[in-house]
């Protein structure tokens, strides 16, 4: 029985659009755009540093149906790197992988081996006495457990399950390849290189069935540090599965309670605060961040009223810019509440109240707000001018209309 130690990721999503962030000033867009690829530059780095025997690439090398033979090609380019160290390369074909005709046809340099589409196989390692058992995903929609066909483990190797799934209950993302803890288990594998749920998880330890998460960090929904397993094997036994920071950018949700708060400039204060933490925290890395204020605050009606808040806070961004690293804000909402009204207010907020539950009212509304957007510039998104999706801004609304009627607004 051999030791060695091995490299375990997936989800990288290699090149993978922007959406809807040109809208917000400041971004460094370029910098994001060319996020994954500097994650995957980072990982065949760890690979080679810590002189890993192989990695396991567990599905969604790329994204989706991607035209530009670049993005392949960059990847080829990438994993040849590890191959010409003497670092065997394992891969498979996840749901955003199955879209594209283009990484099924691209040639693979030797000493990478795929996962066949039509059927469970296995990979062996000879030399270490490591075999890995998969199947890649020929189709984005796969509804039905793949594991029982999966080959039976090697007696006396060790055996490494390779699968693209949602595994019941983890996560929030579309099933595929539904499986559970149990099923897992029955086939008497050594370890379980998963991919598909983002979020970074060790799901169980005997045996060890392990989510990398997602390599780069790509939107809001995805903070947080992101990376790979290293994996070290001492006879055939796993002797520990820690986390590799391979992301270059952090997203962060920063979320400020200001019921406690008198004025804008405390608010600005405690955001401060609040970004040099996060910055802090980030490992040198840009930081792109949310930030929602919450909580009952008095300020609430002129927050709605005027978006200089926002202003002052894109500004308290940028002073902390070191020229090293840097926080960029995303989008910054207002979640926060009014009190309980005062009887000057009572009487307006009885009215507008019943205003807006009234159904007919709310019928109006979508035609007077298509009015509204058509006579925008082009360069103004509607989502940007939308309290949430689908909902039209009436809470705002109210609260500008409080604050305008009662002098508060800026």
């Amino acid at each position: 029985m051999s030791s060695f130690r091995f490299l375990h990721a997936a989800d990288i999503h290699l090149d993978s659009p922007l959406k809807g962030l040109s809208r917000y000033e400041g971004l460094p867009l370029e910098e994001i755009r060319n996020a994954t690829r500097r994650a995957l530059d980072r990982l065949i780095d760890i690979a080679i540093e810590e002189k890993v025997s192989f990695l396991i690439l567990a599905g969604d090398l790329y994204d989706g149906s991607w035209q530009d033979a670049s993005t392949g090609l960059y990847m080829m380019k990438s994993l040849s790197r590890l191959v010409h160290a003497g670092i065997r390369v394992i891969t498979l074909s996840g749901n955003h992988d199955a879209q594209s005709v283009i990484a099924r046809e691209l040639p693979r340099p030797a000493g990478i081996d795929h996962f066949s589409y039509d059927a469970p196989e296995t990979i062996r390692l000879e030399d270490i006495q490591v075999a890995l058992h998969g199947q890649s995903f020929r189709d984005r929609h796969v509804r039905k457990d793949m594991t029982p066909t999966y080959p039976e483990p090697v007696s006396g190797w060790f055996n490494i399950g390779v699968l693209h799934t949602s595994l019941s209950g983890y996560g929030e993302h579309e099933t595929y390849a539904p499986c559970s803890v149990e099923t897992l288990a029955s086939k008497h594998y050594d370890y379980w290189a998963l991919g598909h749920v983002h979020a970074q998880q060790i799901v169980c330890h005997h045996p060890w069935i392990v989510f990398p998460g997602v390599l780069q960090g790509r939107h809001i929904r995805e903070t947080g540090t992101c990376g790979a397993m290293l994996v070290s094997v001492e006879n055939n036994i796993v002797q520990s599965v820690t986390p590799v920071a391979c992301d270059v950018i952090r997203w962060s949700h920063i979320v400020i309670d200001i019921a406690d708060l008198h004025d804008l400039d405390d608010v600005m204060h405690a955001a401060r605060l609040r970004m040099e933490q996060a910055l802090a925290q980030a490992d040198g890395h840009t930081v792109i961040a949310r930030v929602t204020l919450t909580g009952t605050t008095t300020l609430h009606d002129s927050l709605c009223a005027s978006t200089c808040w926002q202003d002052d806070l894109r500004s308290v961004a940028v002073s902390l810019d070191t020229g090293q690293n840097q926080i960029a804000l995303e989008k910054l909402r207002n979640k926060t509440t009014s009190p309980p009204s005062t009887n000057t207010l009572h009487d307006l907020d009885t009215a507008l109240s019943e205003l807006m539950s009234d159904p007919e009212f709310i019928a109006t509304l979508s035609d007077d707000f298509e009015m509204f957007f058509s006579a925008l510039p082009g360069c103004v998104e509607r989502s940007a001018l939308m309290a949430d999706e689908n909902s039209w801004p009436l809470e705002e609304a109210s609260s500008a209309l409080r604050a305008r009627l009662m002098g508060s607004a800026s």
